[in-house]
């Protein structure tokens, strides 16, 4: 939502809007020119929007969305205004459960940091740059492709890219193969000529109705069309060439943890090739490339006789938070992990609060915040508590934020990753400045 009030801003159209909470990002918007309230009362709406822009997030019972309806105001979803911006243009648009906001800032970067130009509407943002929307003369866009309420149904690739399909936001599809098959009629809206780009794995793809068709993976024992060689680790970076059919990239280097951006590495880099930028500008662009704000992002980092490593993300699926934990472990095998995971919506801790508690059960110690219920109301027997039932004979605990707060006081920290899609970012900055004063 936020890409979408720059790109206004940007074009010196008067904004304004609710939020739930005020963040970093919403004070930044209101710097750049935006008015926001954070209370759901419809006196303190703009009477004179022209149009009004909303996320499906919102939950039903919201006053403001209310409002502007039954005063037949134009309203429509995030999702449409991003098709209708794209339209003509041609576009890169990255889909996936997980993945898709490191690879849609990574191709954006690659883009932006080689004079080949694009607009960037992300779901993240750039650490290079401090925000997720760019613009440029050039008419190529790059769009993370949301998957939640069919949104990506919208948008005409010409590139399309998929990086997962794991079974997610069931309150909306059911099943995981009705999600699967949005997935595929995603893929058939790439245009004639175009390209779909795949993880591989992803086999039902290819049944899709697209005539160009390439596969990623890390390694080419997947018999993938994109896939690393030498991959290697080296001072806390991954090194690696990369095989795009007959073609060869060396020496690649990735300043980013975590195997799986890797893989989403691998996907930025098709795209580059395809849109004909040269090996040398591919090489240099993910050499810079700093990441995504809450995609792995450190925090902290500190060797010695009294190590610290904090590492957040955004996390908020198992496939996501195992893939979080392995490779902070990886990275990290002789220092003792702690997880802090605060759930996201009620819907998806009863779907997978079994998988949730498989992958926590990898890290020495856990504590679990209150679910972050988003637009959902609660539901019956579904707490945080579900999941710590699962993790039998584990150090867990459940707490409410204070506690969890005065608990980092007490103990030893080592390795600590913080992960959920919710407001945990909002106690960063304190658990940051505790552990800071405990070190020192």
């Amino acid at each position: 939502m936020s890409a979408i009030a720059r790109f206004f801003l940007g074009r010196g159209v008067h904004v304004s809007g609710y939020d739930r909470t005020e963040t970093a990002l919403t004070r930044q918007l209101v710097e750049e020119g935006a008015v926001i309230h954070y209370t759901d009362d419809a006196d303190l709406l703009d009477q004179e929007a022209q149009l009004v822009v909303y996320t499906p997030a919102l939950p039903a019972t919201h006053a403001q969305l209310a409002w502007y309806r039954l005063h037949n105001y134009l309203v429509v979803k995030r999702s449409e205004v991003l098709g209708i911006i794209t339209r003509g243009m041609h576009n890169v648009c990255v889909a996936g459960t997980h993945g898709k906001t490191t690879t849609s800032t990574m191709i954006a970067h690659v883009l932006r940091y080689t004079g080949y130009g694009c607009n960037a509407f992300l779901g993240g943002i750039s650490t290079n740059y401090n925000t997720n929307f760019w613009s440029s003369e050039r008419d190529v866009c790059v769009v993370e492709a949301d998957e939640y309420d069919r949104s990506f149904h919208r948008l005409s690739p010409d590139i399309a890219i998929i990086t997962s399909m794991d079974a997610d936001h069931l309150d909306i599809y059911g099943t995981p193969e009705a999600m699967e098959e949005a997935f595929m009629e995603f893929a058939g809206k790439v245009k004639d000529g175009g390209t779909l780009i795949r993880k591989a794995g992803l086999d039902k793809l290819q049944h899709a109705r697209v005539s160009n068709q390439l596969t990623y993976a890390l390694d080419a024992v997947y018999l993938a069309n994109i896939f690393t060689r030498n991959l290697r680790i080296a001072d806390g970076a991954y090194v690696f060439d990369t095989c795009i059919q007959a073609h060869l990239i060396t020496d690649i280097k990735l300043n980013m943890g975590g195997w799986h951006n890797v893989e989403n590495a691998l996907a930025a880099i098709a795209v580059a090739h395809l849109l004909g930028i040269d090996d040398n500008g591919i090489r240099e662009a993910i050499f810079a490339f700093k990441g995504v704000k809450r995609r792995f992002e450190y925090l902290a980092k500190r060797a010695g006789v009294k190590p610290l490593v904090f590492i957040d993300d955004y996390a908020h699926h198992p496939a996501e938070l195992r893939a979080l934990v392995s490779s902070a472990r990886e990275l990290y095998p002789h220092l003792k992990c702690s997880v802090v995971f605060q759930p996201h919506l009620f819907t998806r801790t009863r779907d997978h609060a079994a998988g949730f508690a498989e992958v926590l059960k990898m890290a020495d110690d856990v504590v679990l915040l209150p679910i972050y219920p988003a637009r959902e109301l609660p539901l019956p027997g579904v707490s945080s508590e579900l999941i710590a039932g699962y993790m039998q004979n584990c150090n867990v605990q459940v707490l409410e934020w204070d506690k969890w707060l005065n608990r980092l006081r007490e103990v030893d920290t080592e390795l600590l990753i913080s992960a959920g899609a919710g407001d945990i970012d909002t106690l960063l900055p304190k658990a940051l400045e505790i552990l800071k004063e405990k070190l020192n």
